[in-house]
């Protein structure tokens, strides 16, 4: 098998050996452990806070042990006060600090508190939330797309299923970037962290459920490895991949996909047709993109059309799928057609309302 020399969109090492796990497109909790820092350093200042209001009016509280407060006696004052321990060895005693203890100390009491319970409510909230909010989200996800790179080939395929009536959240994008994931969400898509050659990382994406995977990897050999464990996982599965090379096609196909594009020579081919005839170029360029000017599109033949031949369609016909056979317009064994075939035809995208979503 023939690789790819220096990849430019290679993968970091360190981005390589990141754990595999979903990340839904919108981030409802900050990490647990960054905000519990924080709270705890806002409890602290309370503290000491407290700790300074004590220390300057010292002189309106008595102490049990030796009648005055030194700078740990503050301390220990504010920190019984604050925690409403209260042994009651330290107390104002004269109005001022009596007034102090009523209007800050009080206050600063509650505040940290709510500092410290807030914390610890929130976080066990926050993340019973997001488990539910995943756990629901695995439950009601069925026949969904997996997309295997979400770079430039990756993105024009989901370009192409959303303009064609797929929803977001059926899709679901496995990059082993955790910046590329963090993109995706931002974009609306739900993200699996991870490398997708490995049965547990797709199995996080509910590829047994899945009914297209989009292999869209930066290295041949990579695609081969995903469309062995990707069709392992899922024999029903429709697999679609990219390769770079067109001798390694072939190998991609014996892997497990259904249909194989070799980018590079698609491109070639369309910079010669498009030197040959800059119109033609310019009409196949406005064919593979879904959304303006004309669509290829694929859809079942109606019931009017049965018994019909190619040329009475109302549509542009190009091919009939009929089974697993690919029949040109002209070919003679495609006409009459049949309830069963399915007409690759080219439409005007302002008038592709009804047409299903791509298979």
């Amino acid at each position: 098998m023939k690789l790819p020399g220096q990849d430019a969109m290679a993968r970091q090492a360190e981005e390589r050996l990141i754990t595999s796990r979903v990340k839904l497109p919108r981030r409802v909790v900050e990490q647990p452990l960054r905000q519990v820092a924080k709270r705890l350093l806002m409890a602290l200042g309370v503290l000491m806070l407290t700790v300074l209001i004590t220390w300057i009016d010292r002189d309106g509280y008595t102490d049990s042990a030796d009648g005055s407060l030194d700078f740990l006696d503050c301390v220990y004052y504010a920190t019984v006060t604050l925690s409403t321990t209260g042994y009651g060895d330290i107390a104002p005693v004269s109005e001022a600090a009596r007034l102090t203890n009523v209007l800050l100390v009080t206050p600063l009491r509650v505040l940290f508190l709510i500092i410290l319970v807030g914390t610890t409510l929130e976080v066990l909230t926050e993340r019973t939330r997001e488990e539910w909010r995943l756990n629901r989200w695995r439950q009601r996800l069925r026949d969904h797309t997996v997309i295997v790179g979400f770079g430039t080939k990756g993105r024009s395929a989901i370009r192409t299923l959303t303009a064609t009536g797929l929803k977001k959240e059926q899709i679901i994008v496995v990059d082993p970037s955790s910046k590329v994931i963090d993109t995706a969400n931002a974009e609306g898509y739900v993200g699996v962290i991870g490398d997708a050659t490995r049965s547990d990382v797709l199995l996080r994406a509910e590829v047994q459920k899945a009914r297209q995977i989009v292999i869209a990897t930066q290295r041949d050999d990579t695609a081969v490895l995903v469309a062995l464990t990707a069709r392992q996982l899922n024999r029903g599965a429709k697999i679609v991949a990219a390769v770079r090379e067109e001798e390694n096609a072939p190998l991609l196909r014996q892997s497990g996909a259904d249909a194989v594009i070799t980018s590079a020579s698609a491109a070639g081919r369309l910079l010669g047709l498009s030197v040959l005839s800059p119109s033609a170029g310019t009409l196949m360029e406005d064919l593979i993109q879904q959304g303006s000017g004309l669509d290829l599109v694929e859809r079942p033949v109606i019931k009017a059309e049965v018994g019909r031949s190619v040329r009475e369609t109302d549509d542009l016909v190009v091919s009939v799928l009929r089974g697993h056979r690919l029949l040109g317009y002209d070919d003679p064994a495609a006409s009459p057609l049949q309830l069963t075939d399915r007409l690759i035809t080219i439409v005007r995208a302002a008038n592709d309302t009804t047409v299903e979503p791509q298979e």
